[in-house]
């Protein structure tokens, strides 16, 4: 007979990523669903590999780039989708400027069916683009403890 143990296995107490910090607040903006302090240990790892390259794009050029989808694809992408439409279509505008032929991959990770309001904002223009002071930024990771790289032989 076997035991099934409802215990899970040791997890380690922090995973590495990018991060402005747990106590890190955003400011009250619609933000796409975007407003957690980290990225994903995975996305990070990819970073941190130099496979993916982050990028910051205010909030009214991903709706911008949401409606070129919704009006010739006839889907509505969530907003949070809408920084990764941005981040190709600018891809693919670049790869045309210099003629490269270019495979173009990125995730629509979800509809925008519950965002209704986010986008009656930006068609209203309601909806304001937000940077954060970069004395925030800097406030929030001068609190993140220093972690060293290991070296590995």
């Amino acid at each position: 007979m076997h035991t099934i143990s409802a215990t899970p296995p040791a997890w380690p107490p922090i995973v590495k990523m990018y991060t402005l910090g747990h106590d890190f607040e955003p400011a009250g903006i619609h933000a796409g669903g975007l407003r957690y302090h980290g990225m994903s240990p995975l996305v990070s790892a990819l970073v941190k590999g130099g496979y993916i390259e982050p990028r910051a794009y205010p909030q009214a050029t991903c709706f911008e780039a949401a409606m070129m989808v919704t009006r010739t694809e006839g889907i509505i992408p969530a907003p949070e989708t809408s920084h990764a439409i941005r981040a190709a279509i600018d891809e693919a505008l670049a790869a045309k400027a210099t003629g490269e032929k270019k495979v173009i991959l990125f995730n629509f990770s979800g509809h925008g069916h519950f965002d209704m309001a986010a986008y009656d904002a930006y068609l209203s223009g309601a909806l304001p683009n937000h940077e954060m002071p970069s004395e925030e930024l800097q406030a929030s990771l001068a609190t993140l403890p220093k972690i060293e790289e290991p070296v590995l032989a």
